[in-house]
């Protein structure tokens, strides 16, 4: 019994050090195509497979293309936002090449704290 109950407990700290990763702030600070991060500023294709390390990630796989809608940056500049059909995640800058440029001048704004949530259908999930 009271081997259950410490494998119980292992099991609940593990999850717990993992949401805690996963609600984790990336950034104070993103640049976007206008004050709102609403506009596409570019449409990159990907040069490699990639796969996320939680639900805030984008995966794709090599040559897929991706609209990009924010860069963060200051603190973890290699790190961008974008969609790939409904899917929209953070994905590493140097996995993709950029194929066309729709806004040259970029806007620095402060990142949400629901920048960094899942999203799960039509709502956010809150690790």
């Amino acid at each position: 019994m009271s081997r259950i109950l410490d494998q119980r407990f292992l099991l609940l700290v593990i999850s717990f050090v993992t949401s805690l990763q996963s609600t984790k702030v990336l950034s104070e600070w993103k640049k976007c195509g206008d004050r709102e991060c609403e506009t596409a500023m570019s449409r990159v294709q990907a040069t490699t497979d990639y796969v996320g390390p939680d639900c805030r990630y984008l995966n794709f796989k090599t040559g897929e293309e991706i609209m990009v809608y924010s860069k963060l940056s200051r603190k973890n500049e290699n790190l961008w936002t974008g969609s790939k059909g409904k899917d929209f995640g953070y994905f590493p800058k140097d996995a993709v090449k950029v194929e066309e440029v729709f806004i040259a001048e970029e806007v620095e704004v402060l990142t949400k704290e629901t920048d960094f949530l899942c999203l799960h259908g039509d709502k956010y999930a809150f690790e």
